[in-house]
């Protein structure tokens, strides 16, 4: 079942002593890195000393950065302004590893290792030595770093007409969260450059719309502490959260049609879903009530959809499903690749924008930085090229592990105490070749898990009172039956 991302605000108390003992035993199972090697941190702290920094200077433009309030590994800001002649332009900085990674040093062997940063409730297992993260190579407020800075000019209907990236120093003035963003523009305080992300982001969420993409706003779960417990929450995603989205995913599809137009790069792709995924989504919306006619598309519904519905919500975590299959495409001499296409961005798409937590975004903002200014892309950036799809595959499943394991373990962490209890659910999904055989989804706590019938097939779409049977962090996964 596709998992939701998560992160725990707080946990004390006994129950937080289980779920963290529980957690550690999971990174232990699951062979996740631990601290990082003394060579590694060693290099790591004389590159933050001395990194290779740009000639070019703009530290004079007002970037921001929008991420979680406690995050500390910022990969990207940007400032946002309308041009004299019509339309926008958008300078998107990205944090510069290549300046602080050496090719073929211990450092760089570290990172290829762990592949990406891995994110568990209580803490995250990062990418790169903190000294860079969470310090010299973030892009933290009052800060000068240096950055790969796209510029991309838009129309008057968010259409890029032109694309430059290249390497400079910025300097961020303002760390926003997405609260304060939201609140800001739709109360009319927001400076001039952060007022236009809700134009920009609008327009682009329109032309994603045109050519038939779709941005799944699945809403988080969060653990809250409350005195002492805690409990599972949705946090549906705001409408800033799209806007700021957008334009990362303007940046991906930019970088793509640079690094094809070159003839080298690598390509964030996945294929279109077989038609029996679209028919499980089908019953998945009847059951859970949810009109689909069958003329509408689905990208179309998925925008009609409100995150903070439940109904809603436990149907796009189901549409996390036809994101299976994504993977990473290389070329190299000028073929053109197959697949180069994004399903679900319905264009060609990198990832380049968050370098700072996963290790093929380097690559590709050092192919860009080289096809725009006309030169050969450096031979140690072609050199990695090959191993890159199959070290990002092996990461990526590492985290998506993690990340289902972590649900399970703090859904049987919080109900732990409550064995035999019951409570209100629906049924959203039932196995096709075992029918008494399915998974629920509870109003209250936000859990979705499985359940098993002894007698009788599972009414699919139905809401029932289940029991729980089963819940035991660290050695069973929660299991409920109809009472």
């Amino acid at each position: 079942m596709p998992r939701r991302h998560m992160h725990m605000a707080r946990a004390d108390g006994a129950d937080g002593t289980v779920l963290r003992t529980a957690l550690d035993a999971l990174r232990t199972r699951l062979g996740v890195p631990g601290t990082f090697p003394a060579e590694v941190l060693a290099e790591a702290r004389r590159a933050a000393a001395a990194p290779r920094l740009p000639s070019e200077d703009l530290t004079g433009l007002p970037f921001f950065t929008i991420d979680p309030p406690a995050s500390v590994d910022l990969d990207q800001a940007m400032h946002l302004a309308k041009r004299p002649s019509g339309g926008y332009r958008v300078h998107y900085a990205i944090a510069d590893v290549a300046a602080f990674v050496s090719p073929g040093g211990a450092l760089d062997a570290e990172v290829h290792r762990r592949v990406t940063t891995l994110y568990f409730p209580d803490g995250k297992v990062p990418l790169h030595p903190a000294v860079l993260s969470e310090d010299a190579a973030s892009l933290l407020p009052d800060r000068t770093r240096p950055a790969l800075v796209w510029r991309l000019d838009l129309d008057s209907d968010g259409r890029v007409e032109t694309t430059d990236v290249r390497r400079a120093l910025v300097r961020s003035r303002a760390k926003l969260d997405y609260d304060g963003v939201q609140k800001a523009i739709d109360t009319g305080t927001a400076e001039p450059s952060l007022a236009l992300l809700k134009d920009i982001g609008t327009l682009r969420e329109a032309l994603e719309a045109e050519r038939g993409g779709v941005s799944l706003n699945v809403p988080e779960q969060e653990v809250v502490e409350h005195g002492g417990s805690y409990s599972l929450v949705y946090r549906a995603p705001l409408p800033a959260d799209g806007w700021n989205a957008q334009v990362s995913l303007m940046a991906g599809m930019a970088a793509a049609q640079l690094m094809l137009a070159s003839g080298t790069g690598i390509l964030r792709t996945l294929p279109a879903a077989p038609d029996g995924a679209v028919g499980r989504l089908r019953r998945a919306a009847k059951a859970l009530r949810i009109d689909w006619p069958h003329h509408l598309p689905y990208a179309a519904l998925v925008r009609s959809l409100d995150p903070r519905v439940p109904a809603h919500a436990a149907f796009l975590q189901e549409c996390t499903a036809l994101l299976r299959g994504a993977g990473y495409t290389v070329f190299t001499g000028g073929r053109i690749p197959d697949p180069a296409l994004h399903a679900a961005v319905a264009a060609p798409y990198a990832h380049c924008t968050a370098p700072l937590r996963r290790l093929a975004d380097r690559y590709a903002g050092e192919l860009c930085v080289a096809a725009v200014a006309g030169a050969e892309p450096p031979a140690w950036a072609v050199e990695a090229l090959e191993a890159l799809p199959h070290e990002m595959a092996e990461g990526t499943r590492l985290a998506n592990a993690a990340e289902r394991e972590c649900v399970d373990l703090v859904e049987a962490a919080l109900l732990k105490d409550r064995v035999g209890e019951t409570f209100e659910a629906t049924v959203i999904d039932v196995k096709e070749q075992e029918p008494k055989t399915g998974t629920v989804h509870l109003e209250e706590p936000a859990v979705v898990g499985r359940v098993v019938s002894p007698a009788e097939r599972l009414p699919l779409g139905e809401q029932i009172r289940v029991r729980l049977t089963q819940a035991d962090p660290g050695t069973a996964k929660i299991l409920f039956a109809p009472a």
